[in-house]
């Protein structure tokens, strides 16, 4: 395998009106989880840089050009994008790597599956269309019609910095908004580098801004302004309700993908081989630092022991090293503090009666130096109240419960305030159709996990969120429907004696 070379230090200022800001005095050093590098730097924003942002979005949706575009030019405006990020693929994967510590062959996938985005997000404003409704008599005509919906806030987090971006930024301008970005503090430097991208491919200044810094000085303006019409975020279900709150003041219309505890709930018909590989990839992709990860592993008491042995054992065989190096199938954790919460979750359920059986630590030592590595866990025995089956970790640590039947599956799948996603491995479709419809999630795998396309829209029920990405339903969150109604004909008076002057 080979080693991705690490770059020089990267610098960012703001993107806002179509130029490259320079950096400011004020910055943010963001330092490789893996071995303490700082590997770029970005300006930490203020509550002015934000406020600018949204100004110049504003003036370029209510005064330029770019809602007014036709649908096939915005179309082939993005289609350009996406041309030009597949020329960039490996510089945006390098970037990814290296800011979230994520292995590069993930982020490899990640910026392709992002260029699949754009290219179906410039399907769609192609596309774009409202109804006609000519039955309703002779003298009415009416039209439903979609309209931009106006200025979209973005709140990134720091996961999978351009993925969960191409999941919103190209459907709402191709809907026709302009856009503030607000990524991650951590993972901000592919944001710039798509905005410089979509400038370069013609999409007027003004139309795409981002705002780096942290989310006190620069997300919660975009929540509170007025100026705003939609604010899209992912990220922590604790952030959401305070974003929420942050709104009311200016009742915007909001799209949240909130935490997740997503169950893989695996039956004794299931083909056990392909279920042990999809749910050792559902827990430990992207180090488990995913809102749709599959850290909750139900299965049938009948075939539980033989189960898990085979997953200690796959599990011990997982390749643990730095972003930058093509052999890495799991990297470290974002930052020392998310690695003592992982860690702390671990300690907490050892004491609430769970067995580990692989992992749980800390991996230091000469092959991971000062990274923020911590070993794919496994925990047994964990109980349906215990804080481990109810909260979101985020890290490599798998829950195992065990089940007697199909009642019993489905109970403890819904168990949590949450509802993102779940998996479902059995050969049964009778059995799997019925699971999938009485899961409460906004998506449900079977015989697969963390999978989809770009037509499938993505979101949560319950604590999860609210409002979808990506499909048809994603692209229509950034639009507003308009109702225009035209009666023909002489009108039948609503006040017949009224006697008026015009006859």
């Amino acid at each position: 395998m080979s080693t991705v070379e690490a770059t020089q230090i990267r610098s960012y200022g703001h993107f806002i009106g179509g130029r490259s800001v320079p950096p400011s005095e004020n910055i943010i050093e963001r330092v490789s989880p893996a071995d303490g590098r700082v590997v770029a730097t970005f300006t930490a924003g203020t509550r002015a840089d934000a406020a600018l942002a949204v100004a110049v979005a504003r003036e370029a949706f209510d005064e330029g050009e770019w809602p007014h575009w036709t649908a096939m030019d915005r179309g082939r405006a993005l289609l350009r994008c996406a041309g030009l990020m597949r020329e960039h693929e490996e510089r945006l994967a390098r970037i990814d790597a290296e800011e979230s510590g994520k292995p590069i062959t993930l982020a490899r996938g990640d910026v392709g599956a992002s260029i699949e985005l754009f290219e179906y997000a410039a399907a769609l404003a192609m596309t774009m269309h409202g109804e006609a409704h000519t039955a309703l008599g002779d003298d009415c005509t009416a039209m439903v019609v979609r309209e931009p919906a106006g200025v979209v806030g973005m709140i990134i987090p720091w996961n999978f910095p351009l993925l969960l971006l191409a999941q919103k930024l190209p459907f709402a301008l191709g809907a026709g908004c302009t856009a503030v970005v607000k990524p991650s503090e951590f993972t901000s430097g592919t944001a710039v580098e798509l905005a410089r991208l979509l400038t370069e491919a013609g999409i007027p200044d003004g139309v795409v801004n981002v705002v780096t810094g942290a989310g006190t000085e620069v997300g919660a303006p975009l929540a509170e302004s007025s100026l705003v019409d939609i604010l899209s975020f992912t990220g922590s279900t604790a952030t959401g309700k305070r974003i929420v709150e942050a709104s009311a003041g200016s009742v915007k219309r909001l799209s949240m993908e909130l935490g997740g505890k997503a169950a893989s709930v695996v039956f004794d018909d299931a083909d056990l081989d392909d279920a042990l590989d999809g749910v050792l990839f559902g827990v430990f992709f992207n180090q488990g630092e995913c809102c749709v990860s599959g850290a909750r592993l139900l299965v049938q008491d009948s075939i539980a022991d033989a189960f898990l042995a085979g997953l200690v054992e796959a599990a011990g065989r997982i390749r643990v090293g730095g972003p930058l190096d093509d052999a890495s199938e799991l990297g470290p954790m974002i930052d020392a503090g998310h690695l003592e919460k992982v860690l702390g979750h671990i300690d907490a359920a050892r004491r609430d009666g769970a067995t580990v059986l692989t992992g749980g630590d800390r991996l230091c030592g000469e092959n991971w130096g000062s990274g923020h590595f911590v070993a794919p866990t496994i925990l047994d025995g964990v109980a349906e109240e215990s804080a481990a089956f109810q909260e979101e970790i985020f890290g490599p640590v798998l829950t195992v419960t065990r089940f007697s039947d199909v009642d019993h599956a489905i109970r403890l799948a819904n168990a949590t305030e949450y509802g993102l996603a779940g998996s479902i491995w059995t050969k049964n479709i009778d059995k799997a159709l019925r699971v999938a419809k009485e899961m409460r999630s906004g998506r449900v795998w079977v015989n697969t996990t963390i999978d989809g396309a770009p037509q499938l829209p993505a979101g949560g029920m319950k604590q999860s969120g609210f409002g979808r990405e990506m499909g048809q339903a994603g692209f229509d969150e950034f639009t507003d429907v308009k109702t225009i109604q035209i009666r023909t004909g002489p009108r039948q008076r609503v006040f017949p004696n009224w006697t008026g002057g015009n006859r």
